[in-house]
């Protein structure tokens, strides 16, 4: 249910952008549109996570520079049946996590001097295999290409506002205020919709990965209270890549609202105790 709801959001994601382009040029800006999507989806594709990583400072390492984590990493990638994804940490104090890659083949997965500091083996365990269930599952390039969407649609939009041609619009200058104000809007609400579907899926994956519910149960306690008391200020610096982490880095979230890029905390441990009880 998760990924045919996930494909029905990304339709619909779709479909508005393909909207907004033919109410500013008829059918001939309907097909420009597309091929800014196609340019701007190809150029993410091929670049997003060198792009990220760069953002953020992340610094590869291996089994000589950090031996026991990358080490964690492998054995919990044999567990997924995955290739062994490059292994980066960053220099910052809140602990945190994300992944990143086109595809499992040229997947990476990044955590925070925090995050190694803060949790125990065990927990790390956990968090790195939820990172891990992101690469299975491919959600690392699902979430380039709604954020990549998402942006295409705020430019449109913005354009709008100076392209003189409103004869598609059937409302006109009003039209175009009204497409500048709900385009972005509704394009962000169902990349939020997205990344909190994904972030669940993840959970209940990692938790298979690793064999261990609780422990990434633990750790997203942890890492919730700490995100709340210790700035990523590299994070505030570039707030779109915000859905990319485990935990939200710019603020924490009591609820799973509309404007949440990630799931509430208490109800991913919830749903993570139950699978321990339950098993499934």
């Amino acid at each position: 249910m998760n990924y045919f709801r996930t494909t029905l959001l990304l339709a619909a994601m779709t479909a508005l952008f393909l909207g907004i382009g033919f109410m500013l040029g008829g059918t001939g800006g309907m097909m420009i549109a597309l091929l800014v999507a196609l340019a701007m989806n190809g150029f993410a594709y091929w670049n997003s996570d060198k792009m990220v990583l760069g953002m953020y400072g992340a610094r590869e390492v291996d089994e000589t520079s950090a031996p026991e984590f990358v080490r964690m990493v492998r054995l919990l990638a044999e567990n997924a049946g995955l290739p062994m994804p490059k292994v980066y940490v960053m220099d910052n104090p809140q602990p945190n996590a994300f992944a990143t890659g086109r595809d499992p083949e040229h997947a990476s997965v990044a955590a925070t001097t925090g995050l190694l500091q803060m949790l125990s083996p065990q927990e790390l365990a956990g968090v790195m295999a939820h990172e891990l269930a992101h690469i299975r599952n491919r959600d690392t390039l699902i979430m380039t290409i709604t954020a990549t969407i998402a942006g295409a649609i705020s430019m449109l939009t913005n354009f709008a506002l100076f392209s003189g041609d409103n004869r598609n619009n059937p409302l006109g200058f009003v039209g175009v205020i009204l497409m500048m104000v709900v385009g972005p809007l509704a394009a962000a609400l169902v990349q939020m919709a997205i990344s909190r579907g994904r972030e669940y899926e993840a959970d209940r994956m990692g938790a298979e990965i690793c064999g261990r519910p609780l422990w990434l149960a633990s750790a997203l306690e942890k890492m919730s209270i700490a995100a709340g008391q210790i700035d990523n200020e590299a994070a505030e610096r570039n707030p779109a890549t915000a859905h990319l982490f485990i935990i939200n880095p710019l603020h924490t979230n009591q609820m799973d609202s509309l404007f949440s890029t990630h799931p509430s905390t208490g109800n991913r441990i919830a749903r993570l105790q139950e699978i321990a009880a339950t098993g499934q």
